[in-house]
């Protein structure tokens, strides 16, 4: 079984997320996505989310493509959540393009940068929300 790692926020949850997952479980069989939780948003990502974690998690839970759903607490839990799910492949958008080759020598993981679908945004959705 291949299995597939992604990261993300997954606020505001929209189309350009839902292309992303499911390229990325096209790379394999099993997709886990490392979703971040409201404390690490605030505290490290100075981000706000408009949805709260329990209901992000229940939101990529009903997506077909995701198999599991695991908190992300810190930037550097990667290299742990790679070995302890036997990770083959770790994906990001490619707006991250080689912030994660590291990946490749510290976890054998092949690493993966998806383009990511060019009019959608949950930036661009809260702008034009007012949020």
């Amino acid at each position: 079984m291949k299995r597939i790692i992604t990261y993300g926020t997954f606020d505001l949850l929209h189309y350009g997320h839902i292309n992303l997952l499911r390229r990325a479980r096209m790379l394999g069989d099993y997709l886990i996505v490392v979703l971040s939780t409201d404390e690490f948003n605030a505290d490290e990502k100075q981000k706000r989310c408009y949805f709260s974690y329990e209901k992000r998690k229940q939101l990529l839970e009903a997506i077909r493509y995701v198999d599991l759903v695991i908190p992300e607490n810190s930037w550097g839990q990667k290299v742990e959540d790679i070995a302890l799910y036997h990770v083959d492949t770790f994906v990001m958008g490619d707006d991250w393009l080689g912030k994660f080759d590291y990946l490749k020598d510290e976890t054998e993981v092949d690493v993966v940068y998806l383009p990511r679908t060019p009019e959608i945004s949950t930036s661009q959705i809260k702008g034009d929300l007012g949020i």
